[in-house]
Formats: structure tokens, sequence, C-alpha cells
């Protein structure tokens, strides 16, 4: 059985797709191996051995098995592979951008093993039709697991929800209409009658268009003194506590995208107190820039929710801290260069960041003590438990879904191209620290580390 269709260990199918190659078998001698979830912190010897954790010893105790290969990794640290819940990979429809070969490949250079497609392609998805048909592309193409969030309203239009159980029974993971919000109150609340009925997690995308319409980044004195439109963080934050009410009185678990602002963090918390099933992610690039990096007018800056005050920076590092926002989500959002290289109004929203998210936050905020090495591998895989699927993990018979990091290494990004096919990356041209130097994914080689690769035969 390949582990593009492998049954979950209980018996429950993944709803996660890729394609089958060699199962790993490798000896990875004297790395430090970090798993929070399993409380193993310290120098092991861990052998993989047809795309399964067979052995953790004692460093520099295993011999290598009749055909497994011996990494000498001595001074790098071995952590489960993230699990990223918000990509886009513009598959079917605006390939030119992305596709899912090669942002299944930027996202295995990034120590990714899983991460989960938003819907809003072209066409959307939201017809069991097509999600068959870019679940097959993904059994074919896609290096590392791909999960698909298929649209709670037909054509993200907010006005007639899609056929929830019927792609629920094509493979969809869950439902949202990210890029835009469920404006609707009565067809949210519809949408997560239907959703007990099929199960998935409903991740919404929150902005009230009334307040935010017409703005192009963060409402404040940038903004202003800018002379640029400005979206206030109230209209992300109004949105938030609206639907966790709405997800409390019907029972639904609701999944906030891309928190940006103190208030949103507020809600949620608040939110989580009331006690409705309720959970949220924050992007690297909200953890990391505020709105002052737009005064260069680089559309690399430009994203949907906007770059916001410092204040608003510190308040979701102390949330993420203490899981009040309980992951980490990249946001991945590809675009062709002539899309971005026009005036700042003009630009599409987004920036890439599946082969940065840990080498940026492992930088910024690790390494001067922000946030403890745990609490981010920890943030960086919890998007599993979430949307209910295995978490990574690093003991005897799990699947091999690890990657393998220097530390110490550091690389200007960008220098030397992506492994994306976009380079819109807000973090280009940055030295950072922390190199991924393998991906195994699904119990497969996913991702080598192109001088690594040469030495470590």
């Amino acid at each position: 059985m390949s582990p593009a269709s492998s049954p979950r260990r209980g018996g429950t199918t993944t709803r996660l797709f890729s394609a089958s190659a060699q199962p790993a078998d490798l000896l990875i001698r004297e790395a430090h191996v970090l798993d929070p979830r399993a409380e193993i912190d310290g120098r092991h010897d861990v052998l993989i051995r047809g795309g399964e954790i067979a052995e953790l010893a004692a460093p520099g105790t295993l011999d290598a098995p009749a055909g497994a290969e011996t990494i000498e990794a001595a001074g790098k640290h071995l952590f489960p592979a993230f699990v990223d819940p918000h990509v886009h990979l513009r598959t079917p429809g605006q390939e030119h951008k992305e596709d899912l070969e090669t942002g299944t490949r930027a996202a295995a250079a990034g120590g990714y093993c899983a991460v989960i497609a938003m819907p809003n392609t072209a066409p959307v998805l939201d017809d069991p039709t097509l999600l068959r048909g870019v679940v097959a592309q993904a059994r074919e193409q896609a290096r590392v697991r791909v999960g698909f969030m298929a649209a709670i309203s037909v054509g993200l239009r907010g006005e007639q929800l899609t056929e929830m159980t019927l792609l629920r029974e094509a493979g969809a993971i869950g439902f949202t209409d990210d890029g835009r919000p469920v404006v609707s109150a009565g067809l949210l609340r519809r949408a997560l009658t239907y959703q007990r009925l099929c199960g998935g997690v409903l991740a919404l995308h929150e902005e009230d268009p009334t307040l935010s319409a017409g703005g192009v980044m963060h409402e404040g004195e940038v903004s202003a003194a800018l002379g640029l439109a400005g979206i206030p963080a109230i209209s992300e934050a109004t949105m938030i506590a609206r639907d966790a009410l709405i997800a409390k009185a019907e029972g639904g678990r609701t999944h906030f995208q891309h928190l940006s602002a103190r208030a949103s963090v507020e809600a949620l918390a608040a939110a989580k107190v009331n006690g409705a099933p309720v959970s949220g992610e924050v992007s690297p690039h909200h953890l990391l820039l505020c709105d002052a990096e737009v005064r260069s007018l680089d559309t690399s800056f430009k994203m949907n929710p906007p770059l916001r005050s410092e204040d608003d920076r510190s308040a979701l590092i102390d949330a993420l801290r203490d899981a009040t926002i309980d992951c980490i989500a990249t946001d991945h959002a590809p675009h062709a260069r002539d899309e971005k290289a026009v005036p700042f109004e003009e630009a599409p929203m987004g920036t890439t960041g599946l082969e940065t998210a840990f080498a940026a936050i492992y930088t910024d905020l690790v390494v001067p003590g922000v946030l403890t090495l745990s609490t981010l591998i920890e943030r960086l895989t919890a998007a599993a438990r979430l949307f209910e699927l295995d978490t990574p993990t690093i003991v005897p018979a799990a699947e091999a879904n690890v990657c393998l990091i220097d530390l110490d290494a550091t690389w200007r990004v960008g220098v030397g191209g992506y492994e994306s096919r976009a380079v819109n990356c807000c973090f280009a041209g940055r030295e950072l620290s922390g190199r991924v130097l393998l991906t195994a994914a699904g119990g497969q080689v996913a991702y080598r580390q192109r001088s690594f690769a040469l030495s470590a035969a």
C-alpha cells in the first residue's frame, strides 16, 4: 500500500495525498533529537527502516543494516517534520504561479511533511468532480502529503452552500472560503449544521468588508503618512467575536486563519474561556514584521491581513507562546513576477513562506530567547491535531516524518533561488540561521539540501 493512500494508525483515512516513492532506509547518527510531544530532548541515533522509525538508541551505538544509508548528524537537530494548515498551491488554473510539484517541493525544503491547500483557485474547488481531479494530481505530483480544503460557498460568493457532504466524500479535509469572509451569519450557521453531519473543520478568513473595503495596508500612522487606504484591525476582530459565538451555539469546530491583531487575540482568548470549539493560527510575517516595512512600498510586504503595528506583533508572539494561538501557518501565497511588479496599490496580496518559516522564526524569536525551540517545534506541528491528522513524532513504530536541520548554518534568502516557482518572499535578502538539510515525509525522503546531498551518502 502506498504512503499516498495509507490509513492512519487507528484505521481512519488521513485525507492527505502524495506521490509514492521508495520507503526510506536511513541511519541518522548522533543527532540532537527534539520531539516536545514525546518529551525527547537529547542526542540519539535514529534508525528509519521501511519508512518507519525503527529504533532510537544512544549516540554512536547503532550500525546501519544492509542497504540503509548512514547520515552523520553530529551537531545537527532532528525534529518532527512540520504541518502547514494554510497554503496556496494555485492548482487548478493558476499553475503559472505554483503547482502541486513546485509547492510541495518548497514545503519539503522548509521541513514540512504535510500541507493543507486552500480552494480559492481558478476554478474554485467547490465541486466534487473537480476535487477528485486535484486529488488524482496530488497522487502523481506531490512530494509531501497534501490535504484539500473545499469551499464553504459556491464560487466563494457567500450566497449558497456547496454540497459539503459530497465534497467530504470526495476527499475534502475541511471547508473554507479563504480569501473572503463568510459575511452572512445565517450561511455560516447552516454550514456548521452540515459540518456536524459530514465532519471536517471550518476555517475562516475573518474580515468585515464594510470596514476593510479599498484598504491596501494596516490603518495607522504609516498608512496616513504614505497616503494609502487602511484596513483597521477591528475588521478582523469583530468577525472573530461574532463567529466564535455562532461556533459555540452550533457546536462546530472552527479555526480562525492568519490572526494579525491584538484585538483578534483578545477575541480568540475570550471565546476559548467561553467554551467555544475554536482554534487559531498565525503566520511568520505577522510574528516578525510590522507595517513600518511598507514604507519601502515593496509589494512583497502587501498581504491580507496586512502587517500591523508593533503592539499587534507583540500580542501575537505572547499568544503563540501561551497557546492562545494554537499553531503557525505560512499562508504561502505565490504570485508571478509581473503581478507583483506594479505600484503597491495595484499589486495582489500575499507572500511566499514555506521555505523560510522555520528559519525566520528561529532567527528572530528563538535565538534572542523570546520563544523556546521546543515551543516553536510544537506550534509548527500542532495543526495536525487541529485537523484530525496524525501528529508527526519520533518514536518507534511511527511513520518517518522528520526534518534534519543545522541550526548553526546561515543562509541568505533568495540567493541561489527558491524551490517554489514564485519569488515574492517578504524575507528576501535576509540572512537567517537554521538550514533544512533533509526532510522525510510520509516515510519517504522528500528533500535533500544540495550540498548536504553530496556529502551525506
